[in-house]
């Protein structure tokens, strides 16, 4: 059928139009920093606000009308004083203002735009951002909805105590809103959906406002306890032109010191370690940095005192002779002296609880014993989600950083030790390095069980994968305990912060995914290699994360531990059923992913990524990972496919 003369004309007066658009975009201002005087900085080309015309009406007649210094250019002077080197995000007219300025005024580079194909994904990634780098990832979040999609990997990360920086559009003035779905994206109170768990929120009011508020919501993410932080930008106050820039200033960021146990306090505790026939140190979320497992190496080796490693961050080398984290329940039986050091359950750690059909626990510790705890959460609790569990008795409670205490309690426990103590500390030291060495000789010889078995054991799966890593510079950016039964942990060597960052905090699935791209994404500059043993069911949350990858090419290596099915809830359905005495062979109605089964690899190529599987023949599985390996050290994402025992 034949075009209309009408039409032809209109399409190439829009093309035309499109032309002058792209001219204008190529122009990009120089963006401020903290030390540019505001008065010398030029004017912003960037491409300006859209009239309601031109959004709704034909573009070829719609009138441009120009901002030349919108309120979002400051804003992203701003950001890009606090070094946020990217911001993750899922398109939205809220903060439309602000991704324009991003990619024009600012050059798209420190914040880059990372697009994502879902809030939570967003959310996700910033997660996993910082649990490697060690700082806050951005985040730009639309309304209402955009909020309420990002909500539960916010939870994620407040569990976690993890720093995340959103910003969140939202059109206050009613009078301003377009007609239909501005209102239903606009609220009166935009924080309140996950005030409960956020560490701070604000919604400035003004620039200057936005510009204290922006840089005291850095400060206090970063402050611990690490917590998210959330700043509701109006989309006018983005959008309005800015009347005297030159009054207008980026405030000085200043991060505090974290907070350090106190000097009595401190020369207790140690009293009480080198004083103790059986001591035991248990750390959770203590290493927020390199140093942090550099100094728990120390007081654990200046005591010959074994360490549980509960594995929220990667706090002690999984192979030191003084690791004894798989023989937990003994130790923590027998010890006269409890270190707990930023434990998220302390009561959970020294109780046997009894799922029956009559819940009911037993304290596992001996009469006498001396617990000491040392974390910040103390410093900072909420009330109404339960993340902070039961009610531990402690003998020595210090609210204090874990990490920033060590120095000192480290030199007032070497200023206590004596010859005689010393002695009987290097005995201690070799029943545990004997019975570390029995662990893993123990753990090799199981991994053997099935392994030539199909569908593939976890255990070969993590020989496998460690089999191509050993020599690199690697992460495993997933968690690993329950999901493949810990193998990674007692077959790899773990002995850098940055080899293992946890799990999800909250325990909210589809965390694994984003937030192992997100750690990839941070990874990248290092030129380290990032794999993740990547669950079926977590994937499916929010699969557009592989696309993510691709379009921006992050290398990241997955590995499926498809198992086909929600295991863990599985198991759940298997007790109840048995509980009520009415069998166990339905129990995998709406627990399992089958009829059909979901083909990884070819949902990794329509989006871009290197995908190879299923594989169900365990002799397969090597050279597959090997050759994956070899795409994501070529700077691109790689997906491996593996059928896998439950766990």
């Amino acid at each position: 059928m034949g075009k209309s003369k009408k039409d032809s004309v209109n399409r190439r007066d829009f093309i035309k139009g499109s032309a002058a658009g792209m001219a204008v975009l190529a122009t990009t201002a120089a963006p401020l920093t903290a030390q540019t005087s505001k008065s010398q900085a030029p004017p912003s080309k960037g491409v300006p606000p859209m009239s309601k015309e031109a959004e709704t009406g034909d573009p070829s007649t719609a009138e441009v009308l120009t901002t030349e210094r919108p309120g979002s250019d400051f804003m992203v002077d701003v950001i890009k004083s606090l070094g946020i080197e990217y911001i993750a995000a899922n398109p939205g007219s809220s903060y439309r203002g602000l991704h324009e300025s991003v990619i024009n005024y600012g050059g798209n580079k420190n914040p880059e735009f990372i697009t994502c194909c879902h809030e939570e994904s967003a959310v996700g990634m910033a997660h996993g951002y910082s649990k490697i780098e060690g700082k806050p990832m951005g985040v730009f979040l639309h309304g209402t909805v955009g909020l309420q999609h990002g909500s539960m990997a916010i939870y994620n990360a407040f569990c976690d105590r993890v720093p995340i920086y959103m910003t969140m559009g939202n059109m206050l003035d009613a009078t301003f809103r377009r007609p239909g779905p501005e209102w239903d994206h606009s609220v009166q109170d935009a924080a309140e959906l996950v005030r409960d768990f956020v560490k701070w929120d604000d919604m400035p009011v003004s620039l200057g406002h936005y510009a204290e508020s922006a840089v005291r919501a850095y400060k206090l993410a970063v402050t611990p306890p690490f917590e998210p932080v959330l700043l509701v930008v109006d989309s006018e106050l983005q959008e309005r032109e800015i009347e005297d820039r030159s009054k207008l200033r980026v405030p000085k960021l200043t991060v505090p010191t974290p907070p350090q146990g106190d000097s009595g306090s401190v020369k207790e505790t140690a009293r009480l370690l080198v004083a103790a026939e059986n001591p035991v140190i248990i750390a959770d979320r203590m290493a927020r940095t390199p140093a942090g497992v550099a100094l728990l190496i120390e007081l654990a080796e200046t005591l010959q005192a074994p360490v549980i490693d509960q594995g929220a961050r990667m706090n002690f080398p999984s192979r030191h002779p003084l690791n004894q984290s798989e023989r937990a329940l003994g130790l923590i039986r027998n010890a006269d002296v409890i270190l707990g050091l930023e434990l998220t359950d302390f009561w959970g750690t020294i109780n046997n609880f009894r799922e029956q059909l009559h819940r009911s626990s037993e304290l596992m510790t001996s009469p006498g014993v001396k617990l000491i705890s040392i974390t910040a959460t103390d410093l900072y609790l909420k009330s109404n989600y339960q993340d902070f569990q039961r009610y531990t008795e402690i003998d020595l409670a210090m609210a204090a950083d874990a990490e920033a205490t060590l120095p000192s309690l480290i030199e007032a426990v070497k200023s206590l030790i004596t010859d005689d103590r010393k002695r009987v500390y290097e005995e201690r030291g070799k029943g545990f390095a004997a019975a570390r060495q029995k662990a893993l000789d123990q753990a090799r010889t199981e991994a053997t069980y099935g392994w030539d078995a199909s569908p593939i054991s976890t255990a070969r799966l993590s020989a496998e994968l460690w089999a191509q890593i050993k020599d690199k510079d690697w992460t495993l950016a997933s968690e690993t305990i329950p999901w493949v039964s810990n193998w990674p942990m007692r077959l790899w060597s773990f002995d850098k912060h940055h080899q293992s960052i946890g799990g999800a905090g909250g325990h909210g699935i589809g965390y694994s995914a984003p937030a192992s791209l997100g750690a990839a994404l941070a990874n990248k500059k290092h030129g380290r290699l990032t794999v993740t043993i990547q669950c079926d069911g977590d994937l499916m949350y929010a699969p557009g994360i592989l696309w993510t990858s691709a379009h921006h090419k992050i290398p990241l290596l997955s590995i499926m531990h498809n198992n086909r099915g929600w295991h863990q809830e599985l198991m759940h359905v298997q007790r109840m059923a048995d509980r009520h005495n009415r069998g166990i062979d339905r129990a995998t109605i709406g627990t399992t992913i089958t009829g059909p089964e979901i083909d990884y690899a070819k949902l990794a190529q329509s989006m871009g990524v290197h995908g190879e599987g299923p594989i169900t023949d365990p002799k397969d599985l090597g050279p597959a990972i090997q050759r994956a390996v070899a795409v994501v050290e070529k700077g691109e994402p790689a997906l491996v496919d593996v059928v896998t025992q439950p766990r």
